[in-house]
């Protein structure tokens, strides 16, 4: 018996808008609305103006440990520009665009940064889960969340996102197969970033695409431009318009490159090579809608200033309500932690209590009585 690996699958790479700006001519006609166009540059613009601001409070001490989505705009964007409201969001830890068009405040983005779990508050998407730091535990989160939205025979969807080195945990694949076994309104999109922190992604995988990953599942799997919005657009609308019609989960893999380190306690430039990162700037996603916006509707640098100054009122808004938030109380750690306290963090929760109390004047909030959480 003569065993062969498969070495020529080989998913192609759908593209609406190339690294020039020049739209393909099968763009549908939903991709060629300059409306379209125009929302998603400045959603993209405003996000990359916040992780600069982000990333510089966190270089000043004012803000903790932070990912940055620098080069990954346009996937994270066409997620929340296609999802409906009543639909579900699970993302990983750059999906900072996505969460904002979902109605996530700019204060509770950076709270979250801050160390301050009431970032995690939402005012808006209350269904919405919480940004994920560990690797791949939201895909289990978002097919048990699919599974209930289809038992309540409802008309929606969870989209879970996900970077490519998670693809290698167990999470992902056990979640992937539950839902195509289930046939879950789910879809999971890979940001292939080409990096997992320092390891790249051929030391990652011996899969040829990352997309091919949902063939175990039983599921479509997908390729896309993650630096085209429109094709991002267009891609993930019909796998979340599948997943709502009853059809299932569909994989997406959106190949991006990481143009930042992997979170500010990273430095790249100690194991990416330097060319292939100047490569990937001019494959970026702003460049290449903005050079469509100026040459088929008339951007001008007038509306770039504009859009900017605005923007940035808009965020150093944010950063000032952010600075001012009263300091969350120690206390918080036992008080959100367990339904009702067991007796030994009981015990340690008033000797942090009389600690304080010795030490400061400051206000503690009193014991909880029954459920600490509400």
């Amino acid at each position: 018996m003569t065993f062969v690996r498969d070495t020529a699958i080989d998913l192609p790479v759908h593209c609406l808008l190339d690294a020039d700006g020049q739209l393909a001519p099968h763009t549908p006609a939903a991709g060629r609305d300059p409306a379209l166009w125009r929302r998603a540059y400045a959603h993209m613009r405003l996000v990359r103006r916040f992780d600069e601001r982000i990333y510089q409070l966190q270089r000043t001490g004012r803000l903790g440990t932070y990912a940055s989505c620098l080069g990954q705009e346009a996937l994270s964007t066409a997620i929340g520009l296609a999802m409906q409201a009543d639909d579900v969001l699970a993302p990983y830890y750059r999906d900072q665009a996505a969460q904002l068009l979902r109605g996530v405040r700019m204060v509770e983005i950076l709270r979250y940064w801050g160390g301050d779990e009431r970032g995690s508050d939402f005012a808006g998407p209350r269904e919405d889960l919480p940004d994920c730091v560990p690797i791949a535990t939201q895909i289990p989160h978002a097919a048990g969340i699919a599974t209930a939205i289809k038992l309540r025979q409802q008309k929606r969807a969870v989209l879970a996102t996900i970077g490519d080195g998670g693809t290698s945990r167990g999470d992902f694949y056990e979640a992937l197969n539950l839902a195509g076994v289930w046939h879950l309104p789910l879809v999971v999109v890979i940001n292939n970033n080409q990096w997992a922190i320092s390891v790249p992604l051929s030391a990652q995988t011996a899969c040829r695409t990352l997309a091919q990953k949902a063939m175990a599942a039983g599921i479509p799997g997908v390729r896309v431009d993650g630096n085209d919005v429109l094709a991002m657009h267009a891609v993930v609308g019909e796998a979340l318009a599948r997943a709502r019609a009853g059809k299932g989960p569909t994989l997406i893999e959106a190949i991006t490159y990481r143009l930042c380190d992997h979170t500010t306690a990273d430095d790249m430039s100690r194991y990416a090579d330097a060319a292939q990162r100047d490569a990937a700037q001019g494959r970026e996603p702003l460049r290449r809608l903005r050079a469509l916006l100026e040459r088929e509707a008339g951007w001008s640098e007038e509306d770039e200033a504009a859009l900017q100054r605005g923007q940035g009122e808009v965020i150093e808004a944010a950063i000032a309500e952010y600075l001012a938030t009263p300091a969350a109380p120690p206390t918080d750690m036992f008080d959100y932690l367990f339904a009702e306290l067991p007796e030994e963090l009981l015990e340690q929760r008033a000797a942090l209590v009389e600690k304080r109390e010795q030490t400061s004047s400051a206000p503690t909030a009193p014991a909880p009585s029954g459920r600490g959480g509400e």
